[in-house]
């Protein structure tokens, strides 16, 4: 393993501090899970985006308009 120096801010020190479990444990072990979560994440992100694409596909989609209407809601469709 090399050893180096990364600068960070104070602030970034100090949130890193706090998800420590332990004094022992290292900022690397902290930066390696936070990575790990982004990837799940993001692996996770792509499977929701597949699913809804193969739903659009099917059909399986509910029109602007006829969710209005079925909760009776009047919304300005440029409120958006």
């Amino acid at each position: 393993m090399v050893n180096t120096t990364i600068q960070i801010s104070e602030e970034l020190l100090e949130r890193l501090k706090v998800m420590k479990i332990s004094d022992k444990e290292s900022y690397e072990n902290i930066i390696w899970e936070l990575i790990e979560d982004s990837m799940e994440i993001s692996e996770q992100t792509k499977l929701n985006i597949s699913k809804a694409e193969k739903e659009i596909k099917e059909g399986k989609i509910h029109k602007w308009e006829d969710i209005k209407r079925d909760l009776k809601i009047n919304v300005r469709n440029n409120c958006f």
